[in-house]
């Protein structure tokens, strides 16, 4: 983190921090449904808050494509966060420039919180526009960005606003940056990653990038029926995509040349059809039946790739390795994620995740808090493993 100034950079006390956050949670009939970044982002403000700055929070939320639409107000999220911050004041500013957040702005105090409306109810944040940024700019005196999961956005209050204020991490940044640093960039080797999904199409230049990056590459889901057609094995059934076939082998040619090992399954679980309670069988991935489809890693598969891991000092995971959101298909994904979770207790690997399919997964397997570190960003998160720089993050270098 050297490259990057973070909160130990400066003196809080008095200064109006302009702090970019991701408030974009889910929500039904006005209620927050899950809480998790409102509690990410909450540590960082909180030591602000501790240490006397004036906080003034922002975000996106949802698509309002440059308008006002009040079903998408971060007015609703003004309580929670104050809960989330120990049930600390949250002032609510109706918009995020103008004469409504300079009011509120104007009234805080040291140890005061703001929080600014909706940034894209004005098109200008998300054509990055000078301007807006300037106008955001205006409310504070140094900007912190803690929200790593909008960091591959060249928004405004992302990109532009930054190179108008000292820049820094904020502590759910740093952590970010942190630990995909020591997963990618500074890896201790051995390195392994596991990239799942249902489609090659969609991980293209993560899996191009990955080969150059780790030791061992371990591919399931629906993405390995591809690798497995194209090594000529009949797959039935199965969700494939078949007419990347050629790109398959380049990606194993790619990974020959750099030395890195790709993990195919040698067996599979297979059924007629991805439904709850659907009749199964264990099969070599080399006699699928015609009309079945291959569902999930089988057990030797699973245990093969345990063994590979075990082996291994870091660990990086993006996409379950079958259907886990319906049982049995979830077997392999979860006994390989509580291996791995067995070894970072153990102190023998650091495990770093990401990807809504994998949050999900491993939390499913009761996993999520004892990976090394759990990121739920999302697109941020699968950029960075493609080896792009994010806008949000270059321009914490500058």
């Amino acid at each position: 983190m050297s490259t990057y100034k973070t909160l130990d950079d400066f003196a809080p006390k008095g200064k109006r921090v302009l702090l970019r956050v991701d408030l974009n949670v889910p929500m039904r009939d006005g209620k927050v449904t899950d809480a998790t970044r409102i509690e990410r982002a909450a540590p960082t403000i909180t030591e602000l808050v501790e240490r006397g700055a004036r906080v003034i929070v922002m975000s996106h939320f949802g698509r309002p494509k440059g308008k006002r639409e009040p079903s998408m107000s971060l007015a609703p999220l003004a309580k929670p966060l104050s809960e989330a911050l120990g049930g600390a004041q949250v002032r609510f500013a109706d918009d995020c420039v103008g004469e409504a957040a300079a009011r509120v702005v104007a009234d805080l105090g040291d140890g005061n919180v703001a929080l600014l409306e909706n940034l894209r109810f004005h098109a200008a944040e998300e054509a990055n526009d000078d301007a807006f940024a300037g106008a955001l700019a205006a409310l504070g005196d140094v900007y912190v960005n803690d929200a790593f999961a909008a960091a591959h956005r060249a928004h405004a209050s992302i990109g532009a606003v930054a190179r108008k204020l000292p820049a820094h991490a904020g502590r759910l940044m740093q952590a970010e940056l942190e630990a995909l640093g020591a997963a990618l960039d500074n890896p201790k080797r051995p390195g392994a990653a596991i990239v799942g999904g249902a489609n090659v199409s969609t991980k293209l230049e993560l899996q191009g990038n990955l080969v150059t990056r780790v030791d061992r590459l371990i591919i399931g889901g629906g993405m390995a029926n591809t690798f497995l057609f194209a090594r000529g094995l009949d797959v039935g059934a199965s969700l494939a995509e078949r007419d990347l076939a050629d790109t398959a082998r380049e990606i194993e040619a790619a990974a020959k040349r750099a030395g890195c090992e790709i993990l195919l399954q040698d067996d599979a679980v297979v059924a007629g059809g991805l439904k709850a309670g659907v009749e199964t069988r264990t099969v070599p991935v080399d006699q699928v039946p015609s009309d079945m489809m291959i569902l999930d890693a089988g057990p030797a598969s699973a245990t093969r790739f345990a063994e590979a891991v075990t082996a291994c000092r870091t660990v990086v995971w993006n996409g379950p390795l079958g259907a886990f959101e319906i049982p049995p298909f979830d077997a392999a994904t979860t006994s390989l994620a509580r291996h791995v979770a067995e070894l970072t207790d153990a102190g023998e690997v650091l495990s770093v995740a990401g990807g809504g399919d994998t949050v999900a997964a491993l939390a499913q397997a009761g996993v999520q808090e004892r990976f090394s570190y759990v990121s739920t960003a999302g697109g941020a998160f699968l950029e960075w493993m493609e080896g792009k720089e994010l806008p949000g993050v270059a321009v914490l270098k500058a």
